[in-house]
């Protein structure tokens, strides 16, 4: 099973009045989501297809880079993940 090609995408949703982060969304590819993982006790969640093809990753609260490496491991993945999550949205190890 061939994985499909990038759709590299961002989507920040911030707090009207003060520009706080709340949430990122990271899109990978296009697709539908099959399967859902939760990570970081529910700080970040992760959408897979129906062959477990990663999809995107949501944020919903400041968490540690290594729970987003082991969940962005394609070296292409993971350099968009570092480069695009805010870092209001990330914890020291």
């Amino acid at each position: 099973m061939k994985a499909s090609k990038f759709s590299f995408r961002i989507n920040i949703e911030t707090e009207n009045d003060t520009g706080q982060v709340l949430a990122v969304y990271l899109q990978i590819r296009e697709g539908t989501s099959a399967t859902v993982k939760e990570y970081a006790d529910g700080k970040v969640f992760a959408d897979y297809d129906k062959h477990g093809v990663l999809l995107g990753i949501e944020i919903l609260a400041p968490c540690n880079v290594q729970v987003l490496d082991k969940i962005a491991a394609q070296a292409q993945v993971k350099k968009f993940v570092r480069n695009a999550v805010p870092k209001s949205m990330l914890v020291a190890a």
